[in-house]
């Protein structure tokens, strides 16, 4: 077994999920003139870990390693969205949670 190497989906339950999809793919398919294409996504309560030893570098044949003791430093919440037409990801990490 390899379960690094599943893949996995997700079943939408949404009812206008197929609507919505349709008007992304058209985007792709025909995009207008001059747009702005913005992949946004946001991954909450990522672990801040430092970890406590220093890895074993990269070597021939040896893949880099790291300790399983860390030091935790909280969590905080990144933002990103990736601007196709420049080339630039624009990123924001916020540290306080506001619900």
């Amino acid at each position: 077994m390899k379960p690094h190497l599943t893949r996995t989906f997700k079943l939408s339950n949404d009812p206008q999920f197929e609507e919505k999809f349709w008007d992304v793919i058209g985007l792709y398919l025909a995009p207008p003139d001059k747009a702005l294409v913005l992949c946004c996504d946001e991954k909450s309560q990522v672990q801040a870990l430092e970890r406590t030893q220093p890895g074993l570098p990269l070597g021939i044949g040896n893949i880099q390693t790291q300790s399983h003791d860390y030091t935790r430093h909280g969590t905080v919440t990144l933002f990103a969205a990736l601007d196709y037409l420049q080339g630039k990801l624009i990123s924001s990490i916020e540290c306080q949670h506001r619900h």
